[in-house]
């Protein structure tokens, strides 16, 4: 986590966290194959965080700071890797800006038969175990297409 201080007030805020196991996109980009063992989730979580949530005081926005904070965050960060999902990133540049590439859309389909990405919508993927999630969101995550970004931060580790 980092925050961003405008004199004695903090005006926003980075949170980094452990990245989900199974990310169709990140085995894409990062040419990764096979089955996930105790050791290659140790791998991943050494070499690689998600950039989960960054929030600017709303006084703040508009201003081109988000940008320039999230890039000195994630470079500061001692990760070599970091990545972002973000709905927004359709209409936003804003992880361009940043740093990050753009790697492609995690699209999520309501009527397609592939269980690969129900879990985005209440179902354990690879199970028929149902997860407990509410009616709207649900309905929110349902057509979901979020945008995943990678940060190489190879350089500054």
């Amino acid at each position: 986590m980092t925050l961003l201080w405008h004199k004695e007030e903090p005006i926003g805020i980075c949170v980094f966290c452990t990245p989900a196991l199974s990310l169709g996109l990140r085995r894409k980009f990062f040419g990764l194959s096979g089955r996930r063992s105790k050791l290659s989730c140790r791998a991943l979580n050494r070499q690689l965080v998600t950039l989960s949530r960054v929030v600017i005081v709303p006084k703040y926005r508009g201003a081109g700071l988000a940008s320039r904070f999230v890039r000195l965050s994630c470079e500061s960060c001692q990760w070599p890797w970091i990545e972002a999902v973000a709905e927004m990133g359709k209409v936003n540049p804003f992880f361009e800006r940043a740093g990050f590439q753009r790697v492609g859309s995690m699209e999520v389909h309501k009527n397609s038969s592939s269980k690969k990405h129900a879990g985005i919508y209440g179902t354990k993927p690879g199970t028929n175990q149902s997860v407990k999630l509410s009616a709207e969101s649900h309905r929110k995550s349902e057509y979901a297409e979020p945008e995943y970004f990678v940060f190489d931060n190879r350089g500054q580790c």
